[in-house]
């Protein structure tokens, strides 16, 4: 029976579903959808500071009460969401400095920033200055009506077109190549013979044997079709780059044409006319601009034209009035902050036992360019400024580092030099930079950015003589695992684009030991980094640009509206949105790096020699393996590769046993001192076995003590 006035399907008012819910409500029906918290006020004794705060008991229970508890529950949590995305998406827009709303979290957002008129001229300039000397296709989305003719290539008719009918070849218009077989004649067979001067390495050979992600394939007809897929090995590599560079001179097993593996040319001596500037056509394809105007927002997309300097002349070696080119000088860049170890040092012995530096003629040969060293010092943590001093401490300090003072001898004058690394001078050196830099975080490593707050960069001696490795801020190289210099890091990875774009050369990362002459890969004028182990990204340990190129303003200008993120990940995805990537050749790691793929777990049924599955194994060699290093000494490690990248291990020795410069009379001082250091006054006792690095090590002060000559059999020269 229904009570009077009400139907028997409505509930009477303040009906509660239990005696707890109804007491819970009565409770809280007068109360307030705020509340506050004081705090005291500094100063002030008499007054508070309110802070109000949603009352999340009382908004619970209305939303529970007049929608039930799961529904309400749900839609709590949802409003809950919606706030904190509105506050994080304000606070991204609003309170960085980039000034940008997020981005989608689907796939990787385009970076690009140039329309595609100045794509086709970067490209235009490039081959145009020799600077692509490849047969590789040009990307189709790069829209060039007419077939550009390349200087760097030998004159060819047919070139091809892609299916929307733009040219995806360059028309050869450059002298002839006469391919070289190198080996000593019979009776000077103990070294191999040292690269012709200005020969060249044909890299789209080296790609053809080298780039394991492309696999041969072959079809046998059968009942089935029958696919066979040879896998391109790294040791298979490494024998190419051998027999092609003539560094198995003597030990040469392979019988047959070996025509395939000869890799290495020399021009003739034709001169080439110059090509004149661009004047784009329009393309009328889509590109994809308009992602990267939704991601970046207008203002930040560069407008036409691209300021470029004229086209370079390619010149053949064979036609240059000095062997050394200035359009291409043959530097090399390394970077460092942190006292000097056995890090750098080694890296510099490697270079004097490998390059052709003249040093085991009295008087050099003036028609060798010989390779010039430089090694830039950053003397305090990264985010320091040096002080007006600097110079002068950073000569005084390597005059007293055991490690360093060896070579401030006056005979590796012209060779080796220490250059003083200073951030502001060097970025307003940049035109693409100049007058933008300052606005920008400096230290941003794949869209992670450390912020240096004002008093960490503030000028002063202060600032850049007390390194803390318990701050990150503060640190000025890696002493251990745990205290790894990342903002030195950061800072190396801009550092290189700086200083191949500015001076041009090769950069090498200080983890980096030379294994044979670059003479040929000085000849090869095209940009170039090499892959990251098995993904189809950059790994710039190893990058070589021309200075003031349009690659580098290209990669400059994109950096800037990328908020300066030059970490090798990101270029890659700078590359490949601008459809640029053969402009800057990704190398396979089998010339740089040769074990990378291996320790990842990859070919590991047919190893290199040596066979590493962890880079600690460079420095603390398996005992099932460790018979390999004083057998086979420097011949058998990674033999044809370029150099070799060990990863970072700044903290182990290079030999434990033996930790300082073992250079001989001349250098005895350096070596006391170091000995003192190391408390090793008495003669230690070698291991049973010594792991590759040490033999390395030692190989290479051998060569400077006089006991042994270089891997080309020149004796040093006093």
């Amino acid at each position: 029976m229904s009570s009077p006035g009400y139907s028997s399907h409505s509930r009477p008012p303040n009906y509660f579903p239990s005696l707890i819910e109804e007491k819970y409500g009565r409770r809280h029906h007068h109360a307030n959808w705020f509340l506050y918290l004081t705090i005291p006020i500094p100063g002030v004794r008499t007054r508070r500071l309110r802070i109000f705060y949603p009352n999340f008991r009382h908004l619970h229970f209305h939303v529970v009460t007049r929608f039930g508890r799961r529904l309400g529950s749900a839609i709590l949590f949802i409003g809950l969401f919606l706030f904190v995305f509105v506050a994080f998406t304000c606070a991204k827009r609003f309170g960085m400095r980039s000034k940008k709303w997020p981005r989608p979290f689907i796939g990787d957002p385009s970076t690009l920033v140039f329309e595609r008129e100045d794509l086709q001229r970067i490209w235009y300039w490039e081959i145009s200055s020799g600077h692509y000397p490849s047969r590789r296709p040009i990307p189709e989305e790069i829209g060039f009506r007419a077939v550009p003719r390349n200087p760097a290539i030998p004159t060819q008719r047919a070139v091809f077109r892609g299916p929307l009918g733009f040219a995806n070849s360059t028309r050869g218009v450059g002298p002839n190549r006469t391919y070289l077989e190198l080996k000593h004649k019979p009776g000077n067979t103990a070294y191999p013979p040292r690269p012709v001067p200005g020969s060249v390495a044909d890299l789209d050979i080296v790609m053809d044997n080298c780039d394991f992600s492309k696999t041969k394939v072959r079809c046998a007809q059968s009942r089935r079709v029958l696919l066979l897929i040879y896998v391109k090995y790294v040791r298979d590599c490494l024998e190419v780059l051998r027999v092609g560079g003539g560094l198995d001179t003597g030990n040469r097993l392979r019988r047959g044409p070996l025509d395939d593996m000869q890799y290495i040319y020399v021009e003739d001596a034709d001169v080439v006319k110059p090509i004149p500037p661009y004047e784009p056509v329009s393309s009328h394809i889509t590109v994809d601009g308009n992602a990267a105007q939704n991601n970046l927002g207008m203002i930040n997309m560069e407008k036409p034209p691209i300021a470029l300097p004229p086209p370079l002349q390619h010149r053949p070696y064979a036609t240059l009035s000095d062997p050394c080119d200035s359009d291409n000088p043959r530097l090399f860049h390394m970077f460092w902050t942190g006292p000097f170890t056995d890090k750098p040092y080694t890296a510099l012995l490697s270079f004097l036992y490998t390059q052709n530096t003249g040093l085991h003629l009295q008087t050099p040969d003036k028609s060798i360019c010989r390779p010039q060293f430089w090694m830039w010092i950053n003397p305090g943590p990264a985010a320091a400024v040096p002080n007006p001093s600097a110079l002068r401490d950073m000569y005084s300090e390597l005059k007293q580092n055991p490690w360093a003072s060896p070579f401030l001898h006056p005979r590796f004058n012209g060779v080796i030099f220490f250059k003083l690394w200073n951030t502001t001078e060097q970025l307003d050196g940049v035109p693409e930079l100049k007058n933008e830099w300052r606005k920008r975080d400096l230290f941003n490593s794949g869209g992670n950015i450390f912020v240096v707050p004002q008093q960490d960069i503030d000028e002063g001696e202060e600032t850049i003589s007390k390194p803390d490795s318990d701050n990150l801020l503060h640190r000025a190289g890696s002493k251990s695992s745990s205290t790894y210099d990342r903002m030195s890091v950061i800072l190396s990875d801009m550092a290189r684009f700086v200083l191949c774009h500015r001076f041009g050369g090769t950069y090498l990362d200080a983890d980096t030991i030379f294994l044979r002459d670059w003479e040929e890969l000085w000849g090869w004028k095209g940009a170039f980094a090499y892959r990251w182990s098995r993904l189809p990204r950059y790994n710039t340990a190893v990058l070589h640009m021309n200075k003031h190129s349009a690659l580098g303003t290209f990669l400059f200008r994109t950096a800037l509206k990328n908020d300066l993120d030059f970490h090798p990940m990101t270029i890659s995805r700078y590359t490949q949105d601008a459809h640029l990537e053969e402009l800057l050749l990704r190398l396979p790691d089998a010339l740089f790096d040769s074990a990378w793929l291996n320790t990842e777990s990859f070919q590991r049924d047919r190893p290199p020699q040596p066979y590493f599955t962890d880079f600690a194994h460079f420095f603390e060699t398996p005992k099932v393996n460790s018979a390999a290093p004083q057998a086979m000494g420097v011949e058998g490690f990674f033999k044809g590769a370029y150099s070799y990248h060990f990863h970072n291990f700044w903290w182990k020795p290079f030999d434990p046993h033996r930790n300082w410069p073992d250079l001989g009379e001349r250098f005895i001082a350096g070596e006391r001192q170091a000995r003192n250091t190391s408390d090793m006054l008495i003669e230690p006792s070698d291991r049973e076995d010594l792991d590759w690095a040490t033999v390395l090590k030692r190989t290479f002060e051998a060569y400077i003590r006089g006991e042994r000559p270089n891997m080309y059999g020149e004796w040093l020269q006093w």
